[in-house]
């Protein structure tokens, strides 16, 4: 659970910094953070689930329904299943909560085969959207989707005012314990067809489009 408050925690400075960025240009991150944030792109699939409180997950034990149960993912991150009592879930993946129950589950049954689905992902709810803020036809806030680049969020958000400052557009991302500002050139996406700054979009990140200082 404190990972998930911490995340969140970040999301909601992340956004601050964004809408207070108002008319003015912001600033950019080092270099180096920059690359940081970005390279999280090729070093870690945003595929994989991770449990949290209030995702319900169904718990199958191959030839045996009687331990085989649906069962949401309390507050301190467990759930309770029948003869091993309760199992930290929050923090893990699918598989790795199936192999968990496997290994005590050893200890009653003869090589039990374990699976586990998720079927409500509440937990994620807020982490793993995308949102777009400040001189756009429709700041918004959209869930994350596999493949959505920048261009896509700025579409999706009804495109740019007449009134933005295209190529001071930035995008905050969260990596550790950072909010990286990374500089995304939106003009020269949509006027020159330059795709050098149409990132990849990981959830969590938020998309700032300042108004022209006039």
């Amino acid at each position: 659970m404190s990972r998930m408050y911490t995340f969140l925690g970040l999301i909601f400075t992340l956004l601050a910094v964004a809408m207070s960025s108002g008319c003015a240009a912001p600033s950019a991150s080092s270099p180096d953070k920059i690359r940081q944030a970005l390279n999280v792109d090729n070093s870690r699939s945003v595929d994989q689930y991770v449990l949290g409180a209030t995702d319900v997950v169904r718990v199958s034990v191959w030839r045996n329904d009687d331990l085989s149960i649906s069962v949401p993912v309390r507050p301190d991150g467990k759930i309770s299943v029948p003869l091993v009592g309760d199992v930290q879930a929050a923090g893990k993946t699918p598989e790795g909560l199936a192999n968990d129950i496997e290994e005590r589950l050893s200890a009653y049954i003869r090589q039990p085969q374990v699976s586990v689905v998720v079927t409500s992902m509440g937990s994620h709810e807020f982490s793993d959207r995308v949102r777009v803020t400040g001189a756009v036809t429709q700041p918004m806030s959209v869930p994350h989707r596999a493949g959505m680049t920048v261009l896509d969020v700025v579409l999706e958000a009804g495109g740019a005012t007449p009134f933005a400052a295209l190529n001071n557009a930035m995008l905050y991302r969260v990596n550790g314990n950072d909010v990286v500002a990374i500089p995304v050139r939106l003009g020269d996406i949509l006027s020159r067809g330059d795709i050098k700054t149409n990132y990849a979009i990981r959830p969590g990140d938020i998309l700032s489009v300042p108004e022209r200082v006039f």
